[in-house]
């Protein structure tokens, strides 16, 4: 059964996280106060400030209900979703999956030009009916009551909740979780999913490789697998924590919205592009606060954790390949390289880009949007 669903947080709700946030207790800054050693106290500050003072989620819960929302149980969890339809009769069905620190959030700026391209200066052909879940412990898709939420179950949970909407051709796309997602969802329908569309990469490059493999690699792949390496030196303790303790670090995330805060804005710092400029220099207050929002009011830390990061598949374990078509988008910050990519995936698309970061979503829609559209005429 198919629910519609609205968003309608108790004012309560938000009187207590404007207490907190009122009372909120900030550590004294180590030395230098700069993102080396974590979010800066000074930097903060100034945004718990502006989530008080001025940040409106009234105006936020306004804008994601203006989207038809619904939930449904699936494999015995309930699963959120925006379900958008084009008024064009040939649009074409489409998933967008979102990742972690994020949520349906990261969609919004792309629901209007995909499901209404000739609004947008666009072509009608190019239209798409959305379909925007919140993964199973993220939002109001959480939380979690039992394990093994693996991405091949969610693929298979997707391909459901496609199979109930009456949908039997249609796209996938993503990014993180969502761009190992996607694919998880042709595999389950490989009858069904025309093609996969993924930023960021569908899979990771072996790691790590020997002297004489990086020697067979181009310049740009060597960089690539180098900052795979800083990547592993410098910032893999979050996943440590998340795979291996996610209850014990959600006591923090759940009790304290600064705590929250400062979780998902280290990653936001870190991996939008360029890493040397300010989070909110790239994406909105309003939209980093609003994703936020999204788990602290459905106080899932622990289960977008546990679902994010406790998988059962080691780093670079070889996958099926479904054979359905498979476009990559590579931004500036990601990692992915083509030759291991096809190792398990049929890739007819590849596009490097020199800009950009993770949330390709919420920093470079419009880029986002052309590729997708240009992808997916050859297959509708």
């Amino acid at each position: 059964m198919i629910k519609p669903f609205s968003i309608d947080i108790p004012q309560s709700t938000l009187d207590d996280l404007a207490t907190r946030l009122a009372n909120s207790r900030l550590p004294a800054p180590l030395p230098g106060d700069d993102w080396d050693t974590g979010v800066p106290v000074s930097w903060l500050a100034e945004l718990v400030d502006y989530w008080r003072t001025q940040y409106d989620w009234r105006k936020a819960e306004a804008e994601l209900n203006a989207y038809p929302q619904f939930t449904t149980t699936i494999d015995g969890q309930q699963i959120h979703f925006l379900h958008v339809k084009s008024a064009e009769p040939d649009a074409l069905p489409l998933v967008l999956t979102h990742g972690w620190p994020g949520s349906i959030v990261e969609f919004l700026d792309l629901i209007g030009p995909l499901t209404d391209p000739v609004a947008y200066g666009g072509d009608a052909a190019d239209a798409f009916h959305l379909v925007i879940p919140s993964l199973p412990g993220f939002g109001f898709s959480g939380p979690v009551s039992e394990g093994g939420w693996t991405r091949a179950r969610i693929g298979r949970t997707w391909a459901e909740l496609m199979a109930r909407l009456g949908y039997d051709r249609y796209g996938v796309q993503g990014g993180d979780i969502g761009g190992a997602v996607s694919p998880e969802v042709a595999r389950a329908a490989k009858d069904k999913v025309v093609g996969v569309h993924t930023n960021g990469g569908p899979s990771l490059p072996p790691y790590p490789l020997d002297d004489e493999e990086l020697k067979s690699l181009t310049p740009l792949e060597q960089d690539r697998i180098g900052r795979i390496g800083t990547f592993m030196q410098e910032e893999f303790g979050y996943i440590a924590i998340q795979s291996t303790r996610p209850q014990a670090l959600a006591y923090g995330l759940t009790d304290s919205p600064v705590g929250q805060l400062a979780w998902i804005m280290d990653k936001f710092r870190a991996w939008t592009h360029p890493a040397t400029t300010l989070p909110e220099e790239i994406i909105s207050r309003d939209r980093l606060l609003t994703n936020v929002m999204l788990y602290w009011l459905t106080g899932t830390a622990g289960s977008s954790a546990y679902v994010g990061y406790a998988q059962d598949r080691a780093w670079g374990a070889p996958q099926e390949n479904s054979g359905v078509p498979t476009a990559v988008l590579v931004l500036a910050h990601d990692v992915a390289i083509r030759r291991y990519a096809e190792r398990e995936h049929t890739i007819t698309r590849w596009t490097d880009v020199d800009h950009g970061g993770h949330f390709a979503a919420l920093e470079v829609p419009d880029l986002l949007i052309s590729d997708v559209r240009e992808f997916f005429r050859t297959l509708r």
